[in-house]
């Protein structure tokens, strides 16, 4: 009898082992589809600066090219 429990003992220490790991990855899957969201978040917030520094340049070029005639 005591042996039997301790078997059911050591199974369910194991099998809780596997099911804290299963949880930590999916706690690191979530923290990594959090991070890439605020990787393209960023990627688009530099892309819109750089369109509007471009666009900024060019209304200067043109200024400057009407004020030189």
């Amino acid at each position: 009898m005591g042996r039997t429990c301790a078997l059911i003992g050591l199974f369910l220490a194991l099998s809780g082992c596997g099911v804290a790991g299963t949880g930590a990855a999916a706690a690191g899957a979530a923290s990594e589809a959090q991070q890439a969201a605020q990787a393209r978040a960023t990627e688009e917030r530099v892309r819109q600066q750089l369109d509007s520094a471009a666009q900024q340049a060019a209304a200067q070029r043109a200024s400057a090219e009407e004020q030189g005639k």
